[in-house]
Parts: C-alpha cells; sequence; structure tokens
C-alpha cells in the first residue's frame, strides 16, 4: 500500500495584525491604569474630608459636653455669696461670632471651670479654634483670663462666623461688636437659648489632585441649653430653675 504525505499551508499573524493587538492592549492597559489613578486621588482627597469632619465633630462633642454642664450648682439652690465665689458659675460671661465664654462644672467634681472657645485664644496661631479650661479663682467672672490654657481644638478654621445665637423664640442674638458680657449687654446673655455652630476647615497646604483645588470640609451643629446665666435677674436666683 502507498502513502502520500500531505503538507498544509500554514499562516501566522502578520506584524500589522500583531501592532494592532498590541495598540488594544495598550489602550486597554492605560484606561485600566487611569481609572485605578483617579480612583487613587479620590481616595486621598476623601480620607483628608473624613480627617477634618472627625476632627470637627470631636471639637462639637466637647462643646457640647461643656456648654450642658453650664452653671452650678443648681438653680434652686439659694446662694448669696456673690459672684467671686469659687463654688458658684455664673454660666454665660461673654459671646461673639468667634469666641464664647462661660463657667460651669465641666468635669463634675464640684470644682467651677473657666471654659472658653475662641479663635487664635493663645495669639500665636491664626487659624486654630482654641479651648481652654481651668479653674476659677476667687474673682470677678470678667478677670479669669490671665490663667487661661489654652490647646488647639481644630485647626485650618477659615470660617468667619462660627456662633450664632438664638433666643426662646429661635429669633437671632446680634451680639456687641467686640463681644458681648455680663458687664456691657447682660441682657443679650441672658436670652441666649440655642447655639448654632458652623465650621470649615481648610489646609492651605493641601490640595486635591484632580482639582488642584484646596480641600474643604464643613461641619455644623446646634445645641439648647438651660441658660444658667446670672445675667438674666442678678445673682439669687439664677435663671436655668
Amino acid at each position: 500500500m502507498r502513502h502520500t504525505a500531505t503538507r498544509r499551508n500554514e499562516r501566522g499573524h502578520t506584524l500589522v495584525e500583531l501592532l494592532v493587538a498590541i495598540g488594544v492592549l495598550g489602550l486597554v492597559t492605560a484606561g485600566v491604569f487611569g481609572q485605578l489613578n483617579t480612583a487613587a486621588q479620590r481616595i486621598y482627597t476623601e480620607q483628608i474630608k473624613v480627617d477634618n469632619f472627625d476632627q470637627a465633630r470631636d471639637f462639637v462633642d466637647q462643646f457640647f459636653r461643656d456648654i450642658n454642664q453650664i452653671g452650678y450648682p443648681n438653680g434652686r439652690i439659694v446662694i448669696n455669696t456673690g459672684w467671686s465665689d469659687t463654688r458658684v458659675a455664673v454660666g454665660l460671661v461673654s459671646i461673639s461670632p468667634t469666641s464664647i465664654w462661660f463657667e460651669g462644672d465641666t468635669t463634675g467634681s464640684g470644682v467651677v471651670q473657666e471654659v472658653m472657645y475662641k479663635i487664635n485664644g493663645s495669639g500665636n496661631c491664626a487659624l486654630c479654634f482654641q479651648r481652654s479650661a481651668v479653674a476659677k479663682t476667687a474673682n470677678p467672672p470678667l478677670n479669669q483670663l490671665a490663667n487661661a490654657d489654652w490647646g488647639t481644638e481644630v485647626n485650618d478654621l477659615i470660617t468667619p462666623i462660627i456662633f450664632t445665637y438664638f433666643d426662646a423664640n429661635g429669633s437671632p442674638l446680634t451680639p456687641l461688636a467686640g463681644g458681648s458680657t455680663l458687664a456691657n449687654d447682660a441682657s443679650t446673655l441672658a436670652k441666649v437659648k440655642t447655639i448654632h455652630i458652623s465650621l470649615t476647615i481648610q489646609d492651605p497646604n493641601v490640595t486635591d489632585p484632580k482639582t488642584h483645588q484646596q480641600i474643604q470640609t464643613s461641619f455644623e451643629g446646634e445645641v439648647s441649653l438651660n441658660n444658667c446665666s446670672l445675667a438674666a435677674n442678678g445673682f439669687n436666683p439664677m435663671s436655668c430653675q
């Protein structure tokens, strides 16, 4: 029996086809890496916002804890020892759009604290929102700042108005220029019922890698309080009954 061998013609990819395949692969790879880069940029931006948001939230939580302890002791207790008594907190001492100052037993220890929140309280950090809480001394309320001990609560704060004040009817209260205090505007302090807080954080050294704009994070909060300011009607009784 005779066998006849046959050869089939075999044909590979042409150079043009290979170049087209490489080009398509390159486009797909570029698209994938482009999306990964965009995702990385968004993750970076969102992480900055989350960090700023946490910073603002921690501050607001601290403020709410402090302000809810305003005044001491309870208004039903009759005390006639005077405003300078270290055992007595007069409540609100001073308010302005960028600061608030009050007295209260914020630690629950029975020791009255002078608590102030203020932009650049120390004078060394223009964009820092700072807090001071020190034990009250035997001096009138407005003579307590000599012992202030400032610590930074929020960095890179650009909000022009942080605190907005409202009375029991929801009407806005306007502090005097330079701040309303027990000495110059006691009637306004006595009306404060609600405090609205607005914070906007923007680090000038951090930008969004995609938009090249500085990253802003905003946070707002609101608290209603028993206004224990002795400005309401003198020393006795207190106004937070």
